[in-house]
């Protein structure tokens, strides 16, 4: 009577609060997924949640599922470890490497859960080193790349993790800290603070100024976040991050944000493995466990969904 994609949905639908957001988590159009709870309710003769409620508030019946999720799910992930470890899978090596200057505050708890599950993984971040990342992968000198930008390159493949918004930082007395968006033009006699990366890699101009056939006044670089947010606070220049970046500046109201066009600007975030380990079970849990662990300690992401998959 009750599966685990029910008890997967009401968790999803717990940790976002709304149908809209379950049903992208889990992967489903919000009417299949209205229908699955339906047909849930119907077999139990019991309603799981308050309709119209926001957030979702459940039922006994509701709450009495989603804490039977809390343990079943957990040990069929186990379980699911230990059949690949006894199917004799379990040796690997993860060498990765981040084309995300941001990415630490979540990758850091996936690598940490990771490792938990996994200590016979060899994992390590390279610093440091001196090569284009996904080249590398494809010469097996790494097994993973974090990145937002694809290149075609044979035997790669990309796996959506989440999309993001890029947003507009600027100091809180600026003048576009009022406005509901902006439009490439309103940078046209701004200083953009940028990490030090081609600016072909940022989305800020591929994906919002350069089609607009818009330049910034200046463009300034800074390696560190802290340090961009120092410069947009003191009304230095102006830098567009991904929203979770700004969080903790925004909570503080350090700064304020702005999203770039009245649609925002979203992009997606890959994870880059080789064709050659893509099924291996360890790496099929550090993506699962990547995309959990990104929604448990960031706002403002989204589901990529599988239309997302960008193949080598």
């Amino acid at each position: 009577m009750i599966e685990l994609r029910h008890l997967r949905t009401l968790l999803a639908l717990r940790e976002t609060g709304s149908l809209v957001e379950a049903a992208e988590r889990v992967h489903l159009t919000q009417s299949a997924l209205s229908h699955q709870l339906k047909d849930l309710e119907s077999r139990l003769d019991s309603a799981l949640f308050v309709r119209k409620s926001r957030p979702v508030a459940f039922t006994r019946t509701g709450e009495r599922l989603l804490a039977l999720a809390e343990q079943v799910l957990p040990r069929v992930r186990e379980a699911e470890r230990d059949v690949a470890r006894l199917a004799g899978t379990e040796q690997g090596r993860l060498h990765m490497a981040i084309e995300c200057h941001s990415c630490f505050q979540w990758l850091m708890p996936t690598v940490d859960h990771f490792r938990d599950h996994w200590p016979e993984i060899e994992i390590d971040i390279p610093t440091g080193h001196h090569f284009e990342p996904l080249p590398a992968l494809a010469r097996e000198q790494l097994d993973l790349v974090i990145t937002a930008d694809p290149q075609p390159i044979d035997g790669i493949h990309y796996a959506p993790l989440f999309r993001y918004e890029g947003l507009l930082a600027v100091a809180r007395q600026h003048p576009l800290a009022g406005q509901d968006f902006v439009v490439p033009e309103m940078l046209s006699d701004q200083t953009l603070i940028t990490y030090p990366v081609e600016q072909s890699r940022l989305d800020v101009f591929t994906q919002f100024l350069d089609p607009a056939g818009v330049r910034p006044e200046e463009v300034r670089t800074a390696e560190l976040t802290i340090m961009m947010m120092q410069l947009v606070a003191s009304g230095r220049g102006v830098c567009a991050l991904p929203s979770w970046a700004l969080t903790e500046y925004l909570e503080r109201d350090y700064v304020s944000a702005v999203p770039l066009g009245e649609s925002g600007t979203w992009s997606t975030l890959y994870a880059a493995l080789r064709d050659d380990t893509r099924e291996a079970p360890w790496m099929q849990d550090f993506l699962r466990t990547a995309r959990e662990t990104s929604f448990a300690v960031l706002s403002g992401i989204r589901p990529a969904g599988r239309d997302a998959e960008t193949p080598g």
